[in-house]
């Protein structure tokens, strides 16, 4: 059973990703439906006893294999596109992180406070502590508040690489010379892993992200103890 449970989504952390997660159920109730149908008039198709030999056409069964598929695509386009256009949306952000892609690390910069900037590595195998995850934990992770609206500015220094943490419902593409932004509120305290989702050398499986979620207070602290080191 514990197998299964890794099979779907991860849990939500953000309202982005709860929509996302009822989106994917939408679809596949709408997946299920179409399954079942088909396989009912492929079973149907096996009892048969085909003795209609002057059947040439039925203009009514065509209608409904037209019109009915056109309906399930609406079904399933309207909500997509009112999901495109929330994770498109941009609200006032109350902090701003900018992240940079290098071969094979992410850098970070809080562009509200001045000089707190850092890279972040993942751990080697070597140096890890029990109960740290392999291939996912860093040195230096992005600090953020939780319930507190935040902007993340992603570009890259080489190559193209991918920001993405997938409990935050949030991917973009970092590219060299351009500024992509997303935007999300993490709705509660925990860790979150991720890693670049774009093919990006040899080291590309290197390059882990991980966004701490603190309550404002403490991150405000944090804030403060960063800049006087």
């Amino acid at each position: 059973m514990a197998t299964w449970g890794y099979m779907g989504l991860q849990d939500s952390a953000s309202p982005l990703m709860e929509q996302l997660i009822f989106f994917h159920d939408h679809a596949m109730i709408v997946l299920i439906l179409i399954t079942t149908l088909v396989g009912y008039m492929m079973t149907s198709l096996l009892f048969n006893s085909y003795i209609n030999r002057f059947l040439l056409e039925n203009q009514t069964i065509e209608v409904v294999w037209t019109v009915l598929p056109a309906f399930i695509l609406i079904f399933i386009a309207l909500p997509s596109l009112r999901l495109l256009y929330l994770l498109d949306e941009i609200n006032n952000p109350s902090v701003t992180l900018k992240s940079i892609g290098h071969q094979w690390y992410w850098s970070y910069e809080y562009s509200d406070f001045f000089q707190l900037e850092f890279d972040s590595y993942m751990i080697p195998n070597n140096e890890l502590e029990s109960g740290s995850f392999r291939l996912l934990d860093v040195d230096n992770r992005a600090v953020l508040p939780f319930n507190t609206q935040i902007r993340v500015l992603v570009s890259a220094a080489d190559v193209i690489h991918s920001w993405t943490v997938p409990a935050l419902g949030v991917k973009a593409d970092a590219i060299p010379g351009r500024l992509n932004q997303i935007s999300f509120l993490i709705s509660r305290p925990g860790l979150f892993y991720g890693q670049c989702s774009e093919i990006c050398g040899a080291n590309h499986s290197f390059m882990p992200i991980v966004v701490e979620s603190v309550p404002v207070k403490n991150f405000l602290g944090w804030v403060m103890s960063s800049k006087e080191d």
